[in-house]
């Protein structure tokens, strides 16, 4: 039967392949199962969010619209202007923000909505290691993956005649897995590139509220523009979600916002698509943009947990304090499924092999020889998981 050949390209999830692993090897029955493996915050959502989203529901009654309602786009654009710093009133809540059901479904879609199958023009930029979602969107429109290295970002080395057939560069920062943040330089120098070239940026800032100095926020692709003198905020399209920043990855709640052009399309695009945002979502989105006292306790809750993880690990992992998101990313004594298939088994604790999250290239796996670790269980059960993990090096030290 007829099917989109583009299907088979698509690589097994990550979480596929460690299920696949795990299920290989048995597990001590003394420990008890924690995992380190998904992006999945497990901190309690805010009280006031959940009472707002059941005090909507008798709103279930009436279909929502594509563009969501005046109240969330006007508290999204407020949240952008507060947070970035943008010039009061450059991001109209009408032309330049459009509600969607979290990140991933926006970046795949978006995804759909700009690829257009130019022979000349074939590639999508994404970073290596990368989110999985980027490169299977960017197979299922019919475009190849160009592969740039998410620890060096030497963007600099790629030629001219490379980004000439680039469509769109995605951009994840604070970066999966690395947790490096870019800088407002390198993303007005990317911004330059857009323009001479003609790509988009799709800025995946899903993590950006998750930094350990409240004096220094992680910048934006919007902010970017805005310091280089453009609030028509030309090629960008940026990326946020409530998962992360308010603990609500069940929400399903987030936002593009950017260039007024891209939008339109994408909204036209969406109204085709049939994924419009429930209105109880959207009101308690509302409460949610409009409060940072429950974000500024859930980054005191993951800087507490970083610095415990990093005091029990220093001198045990090749490892180092990200810049910013919840994911610690160290170095392995050795090959990094072999390591998290041997800690699941004699531990119970769970962890993503770096391999997994990227691609083989010329200069192998960037992935390789790493794991990922998401601090996004209670501080008690972190401390315990990593404690766990340090026995099991010294273990593996002393058999050796």
């Amino acid at each position: 039967m007829p099917v989109n050949p583009n299907l088979e390209l698509l690589q097994p999830y990550p979480f596929e392949r460690l299920a696949a692993l795990q299920s290989s090897v048995g597990r001590d029955p003394a420990y008890s199962p924690i995992a380190l493996s998904m992006g999945e915050p497990r901190h309690a959502p805010p009280p006031h969010v959940v009472e707002r989203l059941r005090d909507s529901l008798h709103e279930l009654d009436r279909y929502p619209a594509t563009r969501g309602i005046d109240e969330l786009r006007e508290a999204i654009s407020d949240w952008l202007t507060r947070r970035f710093g943008l010039p009061p009133r450059s991001i109209d809540a009408e032309r330049n923000v459009l509600p969607v059901n979290g990140t991933r479904e926006a970046l795949f879609s978006f995804t759909q909505c700009v690829a257009s199958p130019k022979p000349e023009r074939p590639y999508m930029a994404i970073p290596n290691p990368f989110y999985q979602i980027y490169e299977g969107a960017t197979l299922l429109a019919g475009l190849q993956p160009a592969f740039y290295d998410a620890h060096t970002r030497d963007f600099a080395s790629v030629s001219s005649n490379t980004w000439r057939r680039i469509q769109m560069l995605f951009v994840c920062s604070p970066g999966n897995p690395t947790g490096q943040v870019l800088d407002i330089g390198v993303l007005q120098y990317l911004l330059e590139l857009a323009h001479r070239y003609d790509f988009v940026i799709a800025s995946d800032e899903c993590y950006s509220e998750i930094y350990f100095d409240e004096d220094q926020p992680p910048a934006g692709l919007l902010a970017a523009a805005a310091a280089s003198g453009d609030t028509e905020y030309r090629r960008c399209m940026v990326f946020h979600s409530l998962s992360k920043r308010s603990n609500l990855p069940g929400l399903r709640s987030g936002f593009v916002a950017g260039d007024s052009s891209l939008i339109e399309r994408f909204f036209k695009y969406r109204t085709y698509h049939g994924c419009a945002m429930g209105i109880p979502v959207q009101r308690a989105s509302i409460a949610a943009w409009q409060d940072e006292a429950h974000v500024v306790e859930n980054r005191a809750l993951y800087r507490r947990k970083f610095t415990d993880a990093l005091q029990l690990l220093q001198g045990e992992l090749d490892v180092e304090h990200p810049e910013a998101g919840f994911y610690l990313w160290p170095r392995t004594p050795g090959d990094d499924v072999e390591f998290a298939r041997d800690l699941y088994a004699s531990k119970s604790v769970t962890v993503l092999p770096g391999q997994f999250l990227g691609r083989d290239t010329g200069q192998g796996n960037p992935g390789s020889g790493r794991i990922r670790m998401a601090l996004v269980a209670n501080p008690e059960e972190c401390r315990t998981a990593i404690e766990r993990v340090v026995e099991f090096l010294h273990n593996r030290s002393h058999n050796e």
